[in-house]
C-alpha cells in the first residue's frame, strides 16, 4: 500500500510576501546601527574606528557569508539558509547588547551579525523569488521586494530610536533581537524542493561560465562602489548630521526618510528594469548619485538640507540591487542565481567594508567627513562607467551563436 504525503510548498505570492518581511527585518535592523554609534561609544569609551571597524567587518563578513548561503539555497532550498541567518542575527544582537570591549563588539556586531545577514538578506531571498516567478514578472517582483527591505529601514530606525530615548541602546538591541526572531517562523514561506545530485553536478560549470565572463565582473566592480557608498552614509551620515549641529531625532528622521524613499525607488527600479536595459538604468543610479551628494556637500547643512539629500539619495539607494539580481538572472538564468549573486555580493561588500572603515578612520585622523564625501563622488562616476558595456545577453544564446558561426565556418 502506497502513503501519498503531501508536501507543503508556498505560493509564489507567499514567497514574496514572507521574503519581503524578513528582509525588512534583517536590513531594516542593520540600516539602524548608525543611531547606536554615539551612545555606544559614549557609554563604553569605543573610539569612533573602533565601531566602524565592527561595522565594516560585519558588511565583509555578510559578503564572504553570501556564496555559502546562496550555495545551500539553491541546494537544499532558501529556507535552510534562512534558519541559519536567523539563529546568528539574534545571537549577534544579544552579544552586541552586552559586549563591553571592542573585542566583544567586533564578534557580535561583526561577525555574527554579518554571517545572520549572509543567511537572510538579497542573495538568498531574491533567488526564491527568481525561481518562484516568470521571467516576465521577475523584475518587478524584485522591486517590490527591495521596496520591503526599504520600508524595514523606514520603520526599523525610529523604531530603534523610541527605544534607545525611552529605554537606552541595550535594551533597544535586546527588543531588536526578540524581533528579529520573527525570521524564523517567516522562513517556512520560502521552502523549496531542491535535488541535491543535480546541483553537484553542475554547480563548478555555472561557476567557471560567470568568471569567464567580463560583464560578470563589471557588474561586480559597480556593486562595490554601491556597498562603499551606502555604508559610508549609513554608518557615519547620523554622527556627521550632529557633528553639524542638529540633534539625534534629525539624524534619526534622514535615515527613515531614506528607506521611506527608497521604497518608491526600488519599486521604480524593478518596473524600469522590465521594460529598459538595466546596464543603462545602473548606470544613470550612480550619475545621479554623484550630483546629488555634490549638491549636499556644497550647501550649508541644514535640517531642510538633510532632509532633502535623504529623499533625493533614497529613491536611489537600494535600486541598484534588484537591477543587478535582474541582469545576473537575464545572462546566467536562476538555478544558481542565489550562489551567483552571492559571489557578487562580496564584492559589493569590500566597497562596504572599505567605505564604513575609511570614514571613522579619515575622521578620527582630520576631525572632518569631508574627504571622504569626494570620493564618494569620484567612485559614482567610475562605477557609472563601468556599468555601460554590460550587455543583457543570456549566456546560453551566446553560446549557441558561437556554435553557429564555428560550423558555418
Amino acid at each position: 500500500m502506497t502513503i501519498n504525503k503531501k508536501v507543503f510548498t508556498p505560493s509564489p505570492l507567499m514567497v514574496l510576501i514572507c521574503g519581503s518581511i524578513i528582509l525588512a527585518l534583517a536590513l531594516g535592523t542593520r540600516q539602524s546601527f548608525g543611531i547606536f554609534l554615539k551612545p555606544m561609544s559614549l557609554d563604553l569609551g569605543y573610539s569612533r574606528e573602533t565601531f566602524s571597524f565592527a561595522i565594516a567587518l560585519q558588511n565583509l563578513v555578510w559578503g564572504i557569508a553570501q556564496p555559502f548561503t546562496g550555495w545551500i539555497a539553491d541546494r537544499y532550498g532558501a529556507s535552510k539558509a534562512l534558519l541559519i541567518g536567523a539563529v546568528a542575527y539574534v545571537l549577534g544582537l544579544i552579544f552586541m547588547a552586552n559586549s563591553s570591549s571592542g573585542i566583544g563588539l567586533t564578534l557580535s556586531a561583526g561577525m555574527l551579525i554579518g554571517i545572520g545577514l549572509g543567511g537572510s538578506s538579497f542573495a538568498v531571498v531574491f533567488g526564491a523569488l527568481g525561481r518562484a516567478f516568470d521571467p516576465s514578472k521577475r523584475s518587478l517582483v524584485l522591486g517590490i521586494a527591495g521596496a520591503g527591505a526599504s520600508f524595514g529601514m523606514f520603520a526599523m530606525v525610529p523604531y530603534s530610536r523610541f527605544f534607545i530615548n525611552y529605554w537606552g541602546w541595550f535594551e533597544s538591541l535586546i527588543v531588536l533581537a526578540i524581533t528579529c526572531a520573527l525570521m524564523f517562523p517567516l522562513s517556512l514561506g520560502l521552502i523549496e524542493r531542491k535535488d541535491p545530485l543535480e546541483e553537484k553536478r553542475d554547480t563548478k560549470a555555472a561557476l567557471t561560465e560567470a568568471f569567464n565572463h567580463r560583464d560578470f565582473w563589471l557588474l561586480g566592480l559597480g556593486f562595490s562602489v554601491c556597498g562603499f557608498q551606502v555604508v559610508f552614509i549609513l554608518t557615519h551620515f547620523a554622527a556627521f548630521i550632529q557633528d553639524n549641529s542638529l540633534s539625534l531625532a534629525v539624524a534619526a528622521n534622514a535615515l527613515a526618510i531614506i528607506g521611506f524613499s527608497n521604497m518608491f525607488g526600488s519599486y521604480l527600479a524593478g518596473y524600469l528594469g522590465g521594460k529598459y536595459p538595466k546596464s543603462y538604468l545602473l548606470s544613470l543610479i550612480f550619475f545621479l548619485r554623484a550630483i546629488v551628494i555634490t549638491v549636499f556637500i556644497a550647501m550649508p547643512i541644514t535640517e531642510i538640507s538633510v532632509y532633502v539629500f535623504s529623499a533625493a539619495i533614497g529613491l536611489i539607494w537600494l535600486a541598484t540591487v534588484p537591477l543587478t539580481n535582474g541582469i545576473l538572472a537575464s545572462v546566467f538564468g536562476v538555478k544558481y542565481l542565489s550562489t551567483l549573486s552571492g559571489i557578487v555580493f562580496v564584492m559589493h561588500q569590500i566597497g562596504s567594508f572599505t567605505g564604513g572603515w575609511l570614514g571613522g578612520l579619515l575622521f578620527d585622523c582630520t576631525g572632518s567627513y569631508q574627504t571622504i564625501w569626494i570620493t564618494t563622488i569620484i567612485l559614482s562616476i567610475v562605477a557609472a562607467l563601468c556599468y555601460l558595456p554590460i550587455k543583457e545577453r543570456s549566456i546560453n544564446d551566446l553560446k549557441a551563436e558561437l556554435q553557429q558561426k564555428s560550423v558555418s565556418s
